[in-house]
């Protein structure tokens, strides 16, 4: 028994449906293949098209989508109750730089011995930088004490990721001229 399928051209065109083997037939009479696109319909719908093509730029496809996507990883930045100004101005300098990179910050504060009985310095210290950051963060996470250690995560904000993505585009033009020339990075 010949099984019947609706068939579509190359153009996207429907043929109307015919027996498999004759759809077979056209398909070779073009050079191409007969690929089955939905067999769960009734008849089964196959479509007439150059297979190896179609993987190929699928697969282009796939390789432009991850190249697009945005590789965030989680920095840390680690903080004492106990910081000087100086000290915490780097530490929210590392914060900023990272957020402007496009990666996740989790901020940590470690309390050792009687420092356990002021962990309102720390929530404010944790605040404060969430402040300093500005509109580069958004909190992820809203801090919470495990044992010791009092922490936060932070999400590059849109507007982060805007600047992210203009200071990509400055740099690009720089590496392609250094290509072109011969030269080396």
């Amino acid at each position: 028994m010949a099984r019947e399928v609706r068939v579509i051209s190359p153009d996207g065109e429907q043929l109307g449906i015919m027996s498999t083997g004759e759809a077979l037939r056209i398909a070779e009479d073009q050079g191409l293949d007969l690929v089955e696109v939905a067999p769960d319909s009734r008849p089964p719908v196959c479509r007439i098209m150059d297979y190896g093509k179609y993987k190929y730029t699928l697969k282009k496809k796939q390789q432009s989508a991850k190249k697009r996507a945005v590789a965030q990883s989680l920095k840390e930045v680690k903080l004492r109750p106990k910081t000087e100004e100086h000290d915490y101005q780097v530490k929210l300098k590392h914060v900023t730089r990272f957020l402007l990179d496009g990666n996740k910050v989790k901020v940590t504060i470690r309390f050792r011995g009687r420092e356990m009985a002021h962990r309102d310095i720390g929530m404010e210290m944790l605040n404060r930088i969430v402040r300093d950051a500005g509109d580069l963060a958004v909190v992820a996470s809203t801090p919470l004490m495990e044992g010791r250690l009092l922490h936060m995560v932070l999400n590059p904000s849109p507007k982060a990721l805007v600047l992210k993505r203009a200071k990509d585009e400055k740099r690009l033009p720089a590496e392609e001229k250094n290509v072109q020339s011969g030269e080396e990075a």
